[in-house]
């Protein structure tokens, strides 16, 4: 039986780094939102102080 091609088989390397490059530029101007501010949202969640969604750059 001929095996069916997965959707990760073709690597598309240009976008791959146009990817990162945007990813990084991102980093680098301070547009994300930081893993311990996450984190403490998701842990609110189902309590009686539930945080809002953190916003980018906390």
């Amino acid at each position: 039986m001929k095996r069916e091609p997965a959707i990760f088989d073709d690597i598309d390397e240009a976008h791959d780094a146009a990817a990162i490059a945007e990813a990084r530029a991102e980093i680098a101007a301070g547009e994300f939102v930081s893993h311990e501010a996450v984190k403490a949202w998701l842990l609110s969640w189902g309590t009686p102080d539930e945080l809002p969604p953190p916003k980018v750059g906390q």
